[in-house]
This record gives C-alpha cells, structure tokens and sequence, in this order.
C-alpha cells in the first residue's frame, strides 16, 4: 500500500498543475508504472482537452514506440479520480485503458457526477481489469473540492478572503482604503485568483477602493469579476466597467449586456440573496468563487452558512478603531507567516 501511496501523490502533484485552467471540470493526475518504474504520466491541462489518462498514454507512446503496446500490457495506471465511463469533449477513459490492455487500475476517489459514477469502475471490471479503489481518497478529495462542491451540493465552492489589524479591525469607519496587509500577501492573493472562477465584491468596496480584481501581480489568468450593486448606483469610471475581464453585476433593476459587463437582475435583494447568488454563479458554471469584500457581503455569506474556505490575513497592525473584521467562532486548520502578516485557514465545520 505504500509504494500505490507514493505513485498516488505524484498523481495528486501533477493534477494540481491544472489549477485554474480546467474548471468546470475536475483536476485529475495520472501515473503509469511498469516494473517498478514511471514510464509515462500526465494531468487534466486545459477545459475541453485530453484528459491526464490519455496524456499519460501517449507519452508511453511516444517514449516507447514499437515497445510500448507491450510495456502498457504490463503496466499499472494509477489516476487521482476515477476514469470516465461517457463520451463528453473527450472519448471516455475507461475504454481507452480497456484498449491498450493495461491490466491494473489504482484510483484515488469515485466521481460524483452522474455520467462517471461508479461506471468507469463497472466498465473497467467488466473486461477483467483489477481495480484497487481509495488510495489517498481524503487527499484526493481535498485536491478536487471544488468539482465535489460543485456536483454535489449544486453550488460553487465558497472561499471568504479578508485581511485584518492585529487588534480586528477591518476597514477605516470613514470608508477610505488603508492597505493593512503586506506586499507578499497581496502576490499571494494574486495567485489564488489565477486558481478560481470569480471574485465576488459588494458595491462598496467596489466604490470605496475602486479595484482592478486581476491577476496583474501573477503569471495567470484573471477570474470573472461579480459585483452586487442593487440600484444600480456605482460610477462607470471605476476599474471594474474597464470591459478588460467578464464582469457581472447582480441588481434588481435591469439584465443586459454591455460588451463584457452582463447585468443580471435578481428577483430579491431582501431575503436568501447569499442562497439566490451562489444557485446563480452555478447556473452560470462557475465552479469557485473568492469573496474579497467589503464586510457586509463576507458577512451575509457567514450567516447564510454558505462557505467552506476562510483565508484570513492578521497584520501586526493595531488602528484602536474602524469597522470589525468578521469573527470565526473556532480554531484554524492551519497557521504560516508571510513577512510581518499571519495567515489564518479556516475550512467550515
């Protein structure tokens, strides 16, 4: 179990190397191994291209050449998710493994999507495939809890992202910006915006500290940017009418389109807007979303009970005043320092 446990890693390792580019879909690593040794591997690269077991294949392909139909006949594949049993973008997995005769699967975790279920295991048992299930299945788990999130609770996965004084405060009373964490931070928070689908703001952050909600300091993608302004009333020379990223603003007034700015009208601001909002964002196949602000909206999200990750900056900062940072009623899951900033993780009980 231990040697499936370190080719199971290195599958974890390399479907992590997907992050931020294959959503909706799952992030998926895969090993193959012959006579004690790697002999291909691959991972999930982009939405709509080869899967990582099609990946790994056909770098055995190409290393091997005339060789290869051989050394796949004795091999094992191991994969972080189970391998699909349906024609989507992709012929399914399961029959290609079937194909090339490869004689042993070990699979970290099921997919919970319906068309996948447990049918890649049956199809792949069915023509006498050895199937071991469950290796590293939490870690796998974790790797992939957006699509779990996504799938199961029909929902995207929530993550609350603040910074705070070392005293609890939040913001300046006043309503003007005052940058409380430090320079690694803000890189940090740029490379975790490359990773998601979206940010979410309210309207007065968005109005208070005008923000670009790019990746401008990360070699990455910019996410959707989703703003809730009820009325309608936010100035269109703020960065985020620049039509530079998709950006949707949820209202009660209006839904149109305007280049890349979507206007989407809500039928109730007063009562389940945090329920209405993420049922929403999974209509529109939006798979995470990172709610930077401002206190209100992180706080509408916590009441609600709709998150399942909190990232928590505390400065070394004391102000003596300002707005309250919100207040998680339990310990973190995890504790690191970035310069003179503590880095709190929380993931909802």
């Amino acid at each position: 179990m231990q040697e499936h446990e370190i080719y199971m890693k290195r599958c974890l390792n390399l479907a992590l190397l997907g992050a931020g580019q294959v959503s909706p879909n799952p992030m998926v690593g895969a090993v193959i191994v012959c006579d004690d040794k790697v002999v291909g591997e691959g991972w999930h690269q982009r939405y709509g291209g080869p899967h990582a077991e099609v990946n790994a294949v056909n770098e055995v392909l190409q290393r091997f050449g005339n060789e290869a139909a051989g050394i796949l006949k004795k091999s094992t594949i191991y994969v972080s998710l189970e391998p699909c049993a349906h024609h989507g973008k992709t012929p399914p997995c399961a029959e290609l493994i079937v194909s090339h005769q490869i004689p042993r699967v070990v699979i970290a975790c099921r997919d919970p999507f319906d068309r996948v279920n447990g049918k890649g295991i049956d199809r792949l048992k069915e023509a006498g495939v050895e199937v071991l299930e469950g290796v590293l299945e939490s870690e796998a788990l974790h790797v992939n809890r957006r699509f779990f999130t996504r799938v199961q609770k029909q929902r995207p996965y929530i993550i609350l992202k603040w910074a705070q004084t070392g005293d609890g405060y939040f913001a300046p009373t006043d309503g003007s910006q005052k940058w409380i964490s430090g320079k690694q931070a803000k890189m940090l928070v740029h490379r975790w915006r490359s990773e998601e689908d979206a940010l979410l703001v309210g309207k007065n952050t968005a109005l208070n500290d005008n923000p670009q909600l790019n990746t401008r300091l990360w070699a990455g993608k910019s996410p959707k940017r989703l703003v809730i302004d009820r009325c309608l009333s936010l100035p269109k020379d703020l960065h985020i009418f620049d039509q530079s990223v998709e950006t949707i603003i949820f209202n009660e007034k209006e839904t149109r389109i305007e280049g890349k700015t979507k206007y989407i009208s809500l039928e109730s601001f007063d009562h389940y807007l945090a329920e209405t909002l993420a049922y929403q964002l999974f209509l529109f196949d939006i798979q995470s979303v990172i709610i930077e602000g401002g206190a209100k909206t992180l706080q509408l999200f916590i009441d609600a009970g709709l998150w399942d990750e909190a990232r928590v900056f505390v400065s070394d900062q004391t102000w003596g005043s300002g707005l309250p940072a919100p207040v998680m009623r339990f310990k973190p899951a995890d504790r690191g320092r970035l310069g003179t900033d503590e880095l709190l993780t929380y993931f909802r009980p």
